[in-house]
């Protein structure tokens, strides 16, 4: 069912250039993913003066199947988990006749369109890959980049960092026993089920690529294992014939009401016992959802048969905690990913096991003028995020918002980490958890809040 929003709710194109206002500070962009794009076309409007670096030659960063930057872990039959009214940017909705969950081709379609429609295209330099970035004694941000152009440096007011964290493929630490024979794949590199085909087939992991590997291997591969460290509730897209997360609830709510809704999800789910995965240790809502249509159809059809954690690997096998053994040439390891910042000195920036506390995800109290975008692991999108924290860095930038006393920022940096963090169970994943309704009520007080203290009455 599609849903039925218009192409007439768009806001009007933006047909002529917006003016540059260079007396504004000077910032830079790196990348041009979604939460990249969703920065610059809010610096353009803005007339913030910017230069935008993407890696590769296409917008999209991983929605981009085969993207030239090599980073994307896009794969053939990827969709989307949020329905596209809870992904699409706020004045710019997906076509009416997108389904429920896009497609990866579609979402790249999108985000092309909106660069296009916004007009900022040019603002984007391609296949130009930021290497460094460090301070300079004064203050600002010095930039070294290295393009068809050669290498390069430029100095920056503000770096707003958007390169992603689905890229730098998180293995097993420390490695499982045992030697292996076959082929060992992290998730990131795969790409379709020709790679699946014929092959006696193991994947490692619970989350929403690990199941959609599960369910393509099952109709490739010669033989299909699922192994399961930890379990996790599985949602269904769909609940009573409609995506299942169109309820949206005020962002002022307690943290509890969502972990309600998402109970009612996975009890109404059901878990997967019955098929041989444990039951998951924590409660529905304590972990990040995932959500898979078909995984159910193939273990009740016998063509995956699940497995719990790995014990060691032997030879032509893969011995399991359980002592049973599954046969094995292929190993496909969607065990995660690191936060990762190439380009930022260690001494600078340190996300050593993910754990990487911001202001509002967005500020680092103590690096005037370095920002971060969509580095976030939301119970919903992440693009409304990005705009939002996107908007909010604008504000900053132009002069119409003022932060709170330094002591103040602190504080609920660390509150809120602290919060979000024992909402979920310990884990990489979680370290960067919030709850995409109330992030996004909490940031429009804070720019309330903010706009005011600077007296602009916007």
């Amino acid at each position: 069912m599609a849903y039925s929003v218009k192409q007439s709710h768009r806001a009007p194109a933006v047909t002529t250039s917006v003016p540059v206002d260079e007396t504004l500070p000077r910032a830079c962009i790196i990348g041009a993913g979604s939460s990249g794009i969703a920065a610059a076309k809010q610096l353009y409007l803005a007339g913030v003066p910017f230069d935008c670096f993407e890696a590769g030659s296409a917008i999209g960063g991983n929605w981009v199947y085969q993207n030239p930057n090599g980073r994307s872990a896009c794969y053939e039959t990827l969709e989307i988990n949020t329905s596209c009214p809870r992904m699409a940017f706020s004045d710019f909705p997906m076509p009416a006749d997108y389904p429920d969950y896009a497609r990866h081709d579609q979402v790249h379609a999108y985000f092309e369109d909106y660069v296009d429609h916004f007009g900022f295209r040019h603002t984007i330099t391609f296949d130009t890959e930021v290497q460094d970035v460090s301070r300079t004694d004064d203050g600002r941000w010095r930039v070294r980049v290295s393009g068809p152009e050669g290498v390069r440096e430029e100095t920056y007011d503000a770096v707003l960092v958007a390169n992603g964290h689905h890229w730098d493929a998180r293995w097993p630490e420390p490695a499982y026993p045992g030697h292996f024979d076959g082929e060992q794949m992290h998730a990131h590199d795969y790409r379709n089920g020709d790679q699946l085909e014929g092959r006696d087939v193991v994947v490692v992991g619970a989350g929403n690529s690990a199941m959609d590997i599960t369910v393509e291997a099952s109709h490739r591969a010669r033989t299909t294992t699922w192994s399961v460290r930890r379990p996790e509730w599985v949602l269904k897209k769909f609940f009573l014939g409609q995506a299942s997360d169109q309820v949206a609830l005020p962002g002022w709510l307690p943290w509890w009401v969502t972990g309600v809704r998402l109970a009612i999800g996975a009890r109404a789910a059901g878990d997967l016992t019955k098929y041989g995965v444990p039951k998951p240790a924590h409660a529905p809502g304590r972990s990040h959802p995932v959500q898979s249509q078909q995984i159910r159809e193939r273990l009740e059809a016998g063509a995956v048969t699940a497995r719990p954690g790995i014990e060691r690997l032997d030879g032509d096998r893969v011995v399991f905690v359980d002592g049973s053994s599954a046969p094995a040439d292929l190993i496909v390891w969607a065990t995660g990913y690191r936060v990762s910042f190439p380009f930022l000195d260690h001494s600078l920036v340190d996300p050593r096991n993910n754990d990487f506390p911001l202001w509002k995800r967005t500020v680092h109290p103590d690096l005037p003028g370095l920002y971060f975008l969509g580095l976030v692991q939301p119970i919903g999108a992440v693009m409304p995020i990005a705009e939002s924290q996107g908007a909010w860095i604008a504000e900053m930038l132009t002069g119409d918002y003022v932060r709170p006393a330094p002591r103040l920022v602190r504080r609920q940096m660390l509150e809120d980490h602290a919060r979000n963090k024992r909402q979920f169970y310990a884990s990489p994943r979680h370290t960067m958890q919030v709850d995409f309704d109330a992030y996004l009520w909490d940031l429009a007080r804070e720019r309330k809040r903010g706009r005011k203290r600077a007296g602009t009455g916007k």
